[in-house]
């Protein structure tokens, strides 16, 4: 489907006999062409991959990269730049992405039916001599990376979300992040909390995963974690706070995931600080990160970990392992397929070694 390369032409000479190889000789000096693109939303480390991959690919595999602005959007539109070592100097500590991103969903059906944007980005691909497609992104920059997979694309991904959601791998980029500017924020509501005597609730990122609350929670003393993947009581959640007031503990942190589920329309900790206030009479007060927990530099991890993220995308390249998505599982970087982590999502359980610590010291889950 795709251009004749370099890693293709060394695989035939493994494959083949010399003699055949001699045939198509002429075409050793072709070089692969990679495309990169980034989806979704942004976070810390972006950047810093982007950094990873085209800097070994141009440096070490003389590889020509290709970046795509606006994620699958820009595959849509051909809206490229190309990238070289000058462009690419300054990125290690910048946030957001040089790429910039969308939410374009190429597969999306409409009235049921999909449209032709998947094979407009096939042929865009050829007409832009594009050897394979380095996709940056959480889970549905994942769902489809592997649906071109499926349709003969070459294809390598690394995964990205504050929310550590993304099956497959021990940790994404961008959630040291995300946990080191909430748990200085927990930092600093302590000595407000303490000087007024009051319960602090503050709410974090996180829809369907409460991974952020837990290690933020946890990392910065919160007396109550209360995260979607399990259900609470409001009243075990006054226990706990009434109790440190008979210990002489008068104020109380509850840090909250904002996909935590409440009765109504309100936020989960507006909904949450209202009912302790009214079950307790200790004065409630909220604070709401948002959008502040994916802004800004990477933290010294991040870079670290987008680094090799990043380069080990550009060896899977020159390998020939399409069709799979970087991970970090025991501090070592390898891969898996892609079709394995499309559908599925990773989520706080009981077990975890962080909560089961947590709960053995007095904190409130719920």
């Amino acid at each position: 489907m795709f251009s004749l390369t370099k890693v293709t032409l060394i695989y035939l000479f493994r494959t083949f006999t010399t003699e055949i190889f001699n045939k198509i000789i002429i075409y050793e000096d072709v070089i692969m062409r990679i495309g990169i693109l980034t989806a979704g939303g942004d976070c810390p480390g972006i950047n810093a991959t982007i950094r990873g991959v085209c800097k070994t690919a141009i440096n070490y595999y003389h590889y020509e990269v290709v970046g795509i602005h606006s994620g699958f959007l820009g595959l849509l539109n051909k809206d490229i730049e190309e990238l070289n070592d000058k462009s690419l100097s300054g990125l290690l500590n910048l946030g957001g992405t040089m790429l910039g991103t969308s939410r374009e969903k190429p597969f999306k059906k409409i009235n049921g039916s999909l449209t032709d944007k998947p094979q407009i980005i096939i042929n865009n691909m050829k007409e832009l001599c594009l050897d394979c497609l380095v996709c940056i992104g959480g889970n549905g920059t994942q769902k489809t990376a592997a649906k071109f997979s499926a349709m003969g694309v070459p294809v390598v991904s690394i995964p990205k979300t504050i929310d550590n959601d993304i099956w497959g791998t021990d940790f994404s980029f961008g959630f040291d992040s995300a946990v080191s500017i909430a748990t200085d924020a927990i930092d600093r509501l302590h000595s407000t909390a303490s000087s007024h005597k009051r319960v602090m609730v503050i709410e974090v990122m996180g829809h369907k995963a409460g991974w952020i609350a837990l290690f933020s929670g946890m990392a910065g003393g919160g007396d109550v974690i209360l995260i979607p993947e399990i259900k609470y009581n409001i009243e075990n959640v006054c226990d706990t706070i009434m109790k440190r007031l008979k210990c002489g503990k008068p104020y109380s942190i509850v840090v909250v995931a904002e996909g935590v589920q409440v009765e109504g329309n309100e936020r989960p900790s507006e909904y949450i600080a209202k009912q302790i206030e009214d079950k307790t009479k200790i004065e409630t007060r909220v604070t709401v990160l948002g959008y502040i927990q994916r802004g800004g530099s990477p933290t010294p991890f991040d870079r670290n970990l987008s680094t090799r993220m990043g380069e080990h995308a550009a060896e899977m390249i020159a390998n020939n392992e399409f069709g799979r998505m970087v991970t970090y599982k025991g501090n070592k970087i390898s891969s898996i397929p892609l079709e394995e982590i499309a559908g599925k999502l990773k989520i706080v359980t009981e077990d975890n070694d962080l909560m089961i610590a947590g709960k053995r010291m007095g904190i409130c889950f719920g």
